[in-house]
Formats: structure tokens, C-alpha cells, sequence
């Protein structure tokens, strides 16, 4: 059986992994400390055999007797809420967190996928966003923390496969949503429909005329896997290209909720990037990925959940 690590398990992304990959007939190794992750997303593997909780803090050294096929690493503070308010414990998951993990990988001649962001792009000057496009990141502002733990966490990751000839896998992230993802996670889909649901106004920032691109979280699961799968050790964008303004993102989670709400505006926060679509012409040349989960789909999933787990 192949044995597999997922860190940050217990948050948004890592806790579906880990139902696809036990699905898959792998046992998994969660780890998590639970500095943004949610017991509730994993309390459903806890009797499952081939699911085992390590709870840990992974910018400490993990050992493991048991010989590691595949080691994911998903632990990060994600949301600006988190990484604003965790600024040093975001860059040492994303420095110290990461260099553990890679050598786990090394002793245990592992294959080790981390998760990257579409961060690493900053408020980009290139449109759509091409793996080879190096970014516009403001390194000393309040958001470099995460884009450049990120890009840190890219960097050392090359370095491993270069020097040490680990096998490594990186994925660049766009904006994901779906079920789990923290009521109160600040990002702008779990806001703008907790805000719809409460009949709260929706709060937009700026004139919300900024893009974003969303993409369902069984489409980025399917695509982490096939990376996984696949022999590229170079950064891949896994996300979904449609790309539409907030204003317009808060019309529709206004009208698909029926909620009374206003829209309201704020003022834009410091570095927040313009644009954002993923080039996903590498992911669907070289893995024969696209996304497939439409955006009324995927938001009608992710507003009945969020239905369901409102206090």
C-alpha cells in the first residue's frame, strides 16, 4: 500500500485530499496543529484504517518509521486574514515547514508535491498569468509574507531536485472554493455568501472592477492528482481561466442566494492584485487537465454547504 503524508490535512484543500487519495487506496498520514485547520473537515476519517492523525507543527522535524511513498504539503495559513494576522508562523511553514518536508522526501527517497499559490505573481503585469512570468511581488509589503513564503518555499524546492535529485512536483494555486472552507475565512467567496445568507451587506473593495478567476475543489483535486502522476518537476497554474470582476462575482452569489443584501464598498487593500486568470495551456497540454465543475454548479454545491454549517 502506498503511504502518503498530507500536511495542513485538517484545512479546506488538504482535508478533500485526503479523501480522494484514501478513496484512491492510499494511507494517509494528516498532520496538522490546527492553526487554521478544522477538525470538523477530518472528525469522518478518524475511524477509517487507513487514516492515521499525527497532530504537529511541521516547522519542527516529523519522523516517521514507516517507509513514505508520496509526502503532500498543504500547511499554510492561506487567507489574508490568516496571514496578516499570522504573519511569522506564515513564513516559517512556508520556509522552515518546507525544507522538513523536503527532507522527509530525501530520507525516505519520496515523491513530494508542494502547494504553491498564484500569489507568487503579485499584482501582475502579465495577463493572463504564464508559469514563466516571474511576478510583481512588493517583497517588504503586509501580502510578502505569503508571496514570498511561497516563493521561498518554490525556490528551495528546485533546489532539492537539483542538487538531491528528489523527486518534486509544484503546483501553483488559483482562487479554490467549495465545501469547508472556513465561514469566517475572509476570502471572497466564504464572504460574500456568508454575507448573502446573514443579509449582511456585501462588502467589495475598491470599485470591485479587480478579476478573479474560481476554481471547484474537486477540479483542482483532479488536477493536483494528475500532476502527481505526471514526470513535470516545474511550476504548474491548476485553476479555472474564467476570469469575471468581484462586482460582478457579488451579483451572482446575491442573486443565486436571493438574498436581500446591499452591495457596499471599502477601500482596496495595500497590494491587492488587479488581475488574476490562470494560462492553463500547460496543464491541459501536458496533463490533459481543464476544469470541468461549472461556476453555477460549484457555487450551488458550496452555498447549500454553507447553508448547512451556518450558526
Amino acid at each position: 500500500m502506498n503511504r502518503m503524508i498530507i500536511t495542513g490535512v485538517a484545512g479546506f484543500i488538504g482535508s478533500h485530499l485526503a479523501d480522494f487519495f484514501i478513496n484512491k487506496g492510499f494511507f494517509i498520514y494528516g498532520v496538522d496543529n490546527f492553526l487554521t485547520g478544522n477538525i470538523n473537515n477530518i472528525k469522518h476519517l478518524f475511524n477509517n484504517k487507513n487514516f492515521e492523525f499525527i497532530e504537529h507543527d511541521i516547522t519542527k522535524p516529523l519522523i516517521i518509521k514507516d517507509k513514505i511513498h508520496y509526502i503532500l504539503h498543504f500547511a499554510s495559513p492561506a487567507s489574508p486574514i490568516d496571514y496578516l494576522k499570522l504573519p511569522i508562523q506564515t513564513l516559517k511553514v512556508g520556509a522552515l515547514g518546507t525544507y522538513n518536508c523536503l527532507g522527509m522526501a530525501l530520507s525516505h527517497k519520496a515523491r513530494i508535491l508542494i502547494a504553491s499559490t498564484s500569489e507568487v505573481y503579485g499584482d501582475p503585469l502579465v495577463h493572463p498569468q504564464k508559469e514563466e512570468y516571474w511576478g510583481n511581488v512588493n517583497p517588504i509589503g503586509p501580502r510578502g509574507v505569503y508571496d514570498e513564503a511561497k516563493r521561498y518555499a518554490e525556490a528551495i524546492t528546485m533546489a532539492y531536485h537539483r542538487y538531491h535529485k528528489v523527486d518534486t512536483r509544484i503546483v501553483r494555486i488559483f482562487n479554490t472554493y467549495g465545501e469547508r472552507m472556513r465561514l469566517n475565512d475572509g476570502r471572497v467567496v466564504p464572504n460574500f455568501i456568508y454575507q448573502a445568507l446573514k443579509n449582511k451587506p456585501i462588502t467589495v473593495y475598491g470599485k470591485g472592477n479587480q478579476t478573479r478567476s474560481f476554481c471547484y475543489v474537486s477540479d483542482l483535486v483532479n488536477g493536483i492528482d494528475k500532476l502527481l502522476n505526471s514526470k513535470i518537476c516545474t511550476p504548474v497554474n491548476i485553476g479555472n481561466p474564467r476570469e469575471m470582476s468581484i462586482l460582478d462575482f457579488a451579483k451572482k452569489i446575491k442573486e443565486m442566494t436571493k438574498s436581500k443584501s446591499r452591495i457596499v464598498f471599502k477601500p482596496l487593500p495595500v497590494d491587492d492584485p488587479k488581475v488574476r486568470q490562470p494560462d492553463i495551456s500547460k496543464a491541459k497540454k501536458l496533463l490533459k487537465w481543464k476544469p470541468v465543475i461549472s461556476l453555477d454548479e460549484g457555487l450551488k454545491r458550496t452555498i447549500e454547504w454553507f447553508k448547512n454549517n451556518l450558526v
